[in-house]
Protein backbone atom coordinates (compact mmCIF):
# COMPACT_ATOMS: atom_id res chain seq x y z
CA UNK A 1 0.00 0.00 0.00
CA UNK A 2 1.58 3.81 -0.82
CA UNK A 3 2.34 5.84 1.95
CA UNK A 4 -0.33 8.13 1.20
CA UNK A 5 -2.85 5.80 0.66
CA UNK A 6 -2.02 4.55 4.11
CA UNK A 7 -1.62 8.36 5.18
CA UNK A 8 -5.61 8.99 4.29
CA UNK A 9 -6.66 6.06 5.81
CA UNK A 10 -5.11 6.79 9.39
CA UNK A 11 -6.80 10.40 8.71
CA UNK A 12 -9.79 8.51 8.01
CA UNK A 13 -9.92 6.54 10.96
CA UNK A 14 -8.58 9.22 13.36
CA UNK A 15 -11.21 12.28 12.47
CA UNK A 16 -14.23 9.13 12.95
CA UNK A 17 -13.13 8.28 16.05
CA UNK A 18 -12.49 11.69 17.48
CA UNK A 19 -16.65 12.42 16.10
CA UNK A 20 -17.76 9.10 17.61
CA UNK A 21 -15.99 9.98 20.74
CA UNK A 22 -17.04 13.62 20.68
CA UNK A 23 -20.77 12.60 20.06
CA UNK A 24 -20.79 9.84 22.60
CA UNK A 25 -19.41 12.97 25.38
CA UNK A 26 -22.35 15.17 23.97
CA UNK A 27 -24.91 12.79 23.73
CA UNK A 28 -24.41 10.50 26.56
CA UNK A 29 -22.34 12.04 29.22
CA UNK A 30 -23.47 16.10 29.09
CA UNK A 31 -26.63 14.71 27.62
CA UNK A 32 -27.17 17.69 24.91
CA UNK A 33 -30.52 15.98 23.81
CA UNK A 34 -32.30 16.96 27.39
CA UNK A 35 -30.13 20.04 28.08
CA UNK A 36 -30.40 21.18 23.90
CA UNK A 37 -28.35 24.67 24.96
CA UNK A 38 -25.45 25.18 27.31
CA UNK A 39 -23.24 28.55 26.46
CA UNK A 40 -19.49 27.41 26.93
CA UNK A 41 -18.67 31.27 25.40
CA UNK A 42 -20.19 34.25 24.82
CA UNK A 43 -19.87 33.11 20.65
CA UNK A 44 -19.73 29.91 21.30
CA UNK A 45 -22.48 27.27 22.48
CA UNK A 46 -23.20 23.72 22.37
CA UNK A 47 -26.93 23.31 21.19
CA UNK A 48 -28.18 20.08 20.61
CA UNK A 49 -29.78 19.68 16.50
CA UNK A 50 -30.75 16.50 14.64
CA UNK A 51 -30.02 17.01 11.01
CA UNK A 52 -32.13 14.46 8.87
CA UNK A 53 -30.64 16.19 5.49
CA UNK A 54 -26.77 16.79 4.18
CA UNK A 55 -24.65 19.30 4.97
CA UNK A 56 -25.65 22.82 6.66
CA UNK A 57 -29.17 21.30 6.86
CA UNK A 58 -29.75 20.74 2.87
CA UNK A 59 -31.95 18.54 1.57
CA UNK A 60 -33.93 17.17 3.97
CA UNK A 61 -34.58 13.63 4.44
CA UNK A 62 -37.91 13.19 6.17
CA UNK A 63 -39.55 9.94 5.12
CA UNK A 64 -38.14 6.74 5.45
CA UNK A 65 -37.35 6.69 1.34
CA UNK A 66 -35.64 9.66 1.43
CA UNK A 67 -33.53 8.45 4.54
CA UNK A 68 -32.25 5.11 3.22
CA UNK A 69 -31.40 7.07 -0.56
CA UNK A 70 -29.64 9.91 1.55
CA UNK A 71 -27.76 7.08 3.28
CA UNK A 72 -27.10 5.11 0.31
CA UNK A 73 -25.92 8.61 -1.82
CA UNK A 74 -23.41 9.28 1.23
CA UNK A 75 -22.06 5.73 1.23
CA UNK A 76 -22.02 5.41 -2.56
CA UNK A 77 -19.82 9.11 -2.81
CA UNK A 78 -17.26 7.62 0.63
CA UNK A 79 -16.89 4.55 -1.96
CA UNK A 80 -15.21 7.29 -4.69
CA UNK A 81 -13.65 8.75 -2.18
CA UNK A 82 -12.15 6.09 -1.16
CA UNK A 83 -11.13 4.74 -5.20
CA UNK A 84 -9.92 8.59 -5.62
CA UNK A 85 -7.56 7.95 -1.93
CA UNK A 86 -6.72 4.18 -3.49
CA UNK A 87 -5.23 6.06 -6.73
CA UNK A 88 -3.89 9.24 -5.07
CA UNK A 89 -0.75 9.94 -4.99
CA UNK A 90 0.54 13.41 -2.98
CA UNK A 91 0.03 13.75 0.70
CA UNK A 92 -1.82 17.02 0.63
CA UNK A 93 -4.60 15.36 -1.19
CA UNK A 94 -4.84 12.19 1.03
CA UNK A 95 -4.71 14.37 4.10
CA UNK A 96 -7.57 15.77 2.28
CA UNK A 97 -9.41 12.79 1.36
CA UNK A 98 -8.81 11.21 4.48
CA UNK A 99 -10.57 14.15 6.19
CA UNK A 100 -13.76 14.04 3.93
CA UNK A 101 -13.43 9.98 4.25
CA UNK A 102 -13.49 10.16 8.43
CA UNK A 103 -16.23 12.90 8.50
CA UNK A 104 -18.27 11.11 5.76
CA UNK A 105 -18.17 7.86 8.03
CA UNK A 106 -18.82 9.71 11.16
CA UNK A 107 -21.87 10.75 9.81
CA UNK A 108 -23.21 7.59 8.20
CA UNK A 109 -22.96 6.28 11.60
CA UNK A 110 -25.18 8.37 13.39
CA UNK A 111 -27.60 8.42 10.23
CA UNK A 112 -27.88 4.28 10.59
CA UNK A 113 -28.02 4.24 14.50
CA UNK A 114 -30.00 7.60 15.24
CA UNK A 115 -32.05 8.23 11.67
CA UNK A 116 -30.51 11.57 11.57
CA UNK A 117 -26.82 13.15 12.27
CA UNK A 118 -26.20 14.83 15.56
CA UNK A 119 -24.69 18.28 15.47
CA UNK A 120 -24.08 20.69 18.17
CA UNK A 121 -21.33 23.27 18.16
CA UNK A 122 -23.07 26.46 17.37
CA UNK A 123 -20.93 29.71 16.85
CA UNK A 124 -22.99 33.16 16.96
CA UNK A 125 -21.58 36.61 17.05
CA UNK A 126 -23.97 39.72 17.22
CA UNK A 127 -26.88 37.74 17.11
CA UNK A 128 -25.90 35.86 13.75
CA UNK A 129 -25.86 32.06 13.88
CA UNK A 130 -23.76 30.08 12.02
CA UNK A 131 -24.94 26.84 11.15
CA UNK A 132 -24.96 23.85 13.77
CA UNK A 133 -22.39 21.06 12.75
CA UNK A 134 -19.84 18.22 14.36
CA UNK A 135 -16.38 17.35 13.95
CA UNK A 136 -17.01 15.20 10.89
CA UNK A 137 -18.72 18.32 9.30
CA UNK A 138 -15.83 20.48 9.74
CA UNK A 139 -13.19 17.31 8.98
CA UNK A 140 -15.71 17.69 5.51
CA UNK A 141 -15.38 21.39 4.93
CA UNK A 142 -11.59 20.82 5.55
CA UNK A 143 -10.86 17.97 3.34
CA UNK A 144 -13.43 20.27 0.85
CA UNK A 145 -10.93 23.28 1.36
CA UNK A 146 -7.57 21.48 0.74
CA UNK A 147 -8.33 19.85 -2.22
CA UNK A 148 -9.25 23.62 -3.82
CA UNK A 149 -6.49 24.76 -2.65
CA UNK A 150 -4.60 21.34 -3.94
CA UNK A 151 -6.65 21.97 -7.22
CA UNK A 152 -5.95 25.65 -8.05
CA UNK A 153 -2.74 26.68 -5.84
CA UNK A 154 -0.79 23.69 -5.56
CA UNK A 155 -1.17 23.25 -9.71
CA UNK A 156 -0.26 26.49 -10.51
CA UNK A 157 3.13 26.31 -8.87
CA UNK A 158 3.46 23.09 -10.65
CA UNK A 159 2.33 24.56 -14.33
CA UNK A 160 5.16 28.09 -13.77
CA UNK A 161 7.81 25.33 -12.36
CA UNK A 162 6.71 23.51 -16.10
CA UNK A 163 7.53 26.71 -18.11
Amino acid sequence: MKPEVKLGLVIAAGVAVADWLSKYIVLYVIDLPARQNIQILPFFDLTMVWNRGVSFGMLQADSPYAHLALTGFVVLISLGVVAWLWQNTDKLSAIALGGILGGALGNIYDRVKYGAVADFFDFHLMGYHWYVFNLADAAISIGVTLLLIRTFWVADEVNEADK
